[in-house]
């Protein structure tokens, strides 16, 4: 049976909003040290994935006794980054949702990369979002729903040069068949004005980040 979610513990920021993330049946991955996050929580990783350059000896040896299964490589002698090995395999799992955690940190480089991932995981049909404690970030290329939360702001931003057609309803700044290029920055902070917004784009794909101060 295929998993409804997973969730790739990175080794970015993480705290107790995570763990509180975690639902029944979930599945769980560490990512390089984000393992040594999920075990030292009194959680067991399904698989710890990564080159583990980030822990000890000690804390490898840790990793490996309380994780499901480990796959490891050597940190230089690879193509693709911890993070990107780890959601290749849970696309394959062909779960509902993939949650990305702990994936925003101090590396710009490493941050503006896994937010490039959520394309990968969009090109395979597969529903993907980061999550920390103030932002949720999703990559869409076709009609979506918003609901209200505990994220106060919402802003689209193009991923591709050119996004067509966009049409917002149920927001406080509406926009009908409108055009956003890279560089404009008429798409940050709207807030709803109703329980649930649509968004509908007719071509491009548009990041759609849901935020709290």
């Amino acid at each position: 049976m295929n998993p409804t979610r997973i969730l790739l513990f990175a080794g970015g920021n993480l705290g107790n909003w995570a763990i509180q993330e975690i639902r029944e049946n979930d599945w769980l991955v560490g990512v390089d040290r984000g393992a040594l996050f999920l075990i030292r929580n009194g959680l067991v990783p399904r698989l710890s994935i990564g080159d583990f350059d980030s822990v000890s000896t000690e804390e490898m040896a840790e990793i490996e006794r309380h994780s499901m299964h480990v796959s490891s490589c050597d940190p230089v002698m690879k193509d693709l980054t911890d993070t990107e090995m780890a959601l290749t395999w849970a696309i394959e799992q062909q779960p509902e949702e993939i949650v990305l955690l702990g994936v925003l940190g101090s590396r710009f480089d490493h941050m503006l990369a896994n937010v490039h991932l959520l394309n990968k995981a969009l090109q395979t049909g597969t529903n993907c979002l980061i999550l920390d404690e103030t932002n949720e970030i999703r990559l869409i290329d076709r009609h979506s729903t918003i609901a209200q939360d505990h994220f106060d702001h919402i802003s689209l931003l193009p991923f591709t040069s050119e996004v067509t057609g966009i049409t917002l309803t149920g927001f406080l700044y509406p926009l009908k068949d409108a055009t956003l290029r890279i560089g404009d920055t008429l798409g940050i902070s709207n807030l709803l004005t109703e329980q649930t917004g649509t968004i509908t784009i007719q071509t491009g794909k548009l990041l759609v980040v849901k935020s709290k101060d």
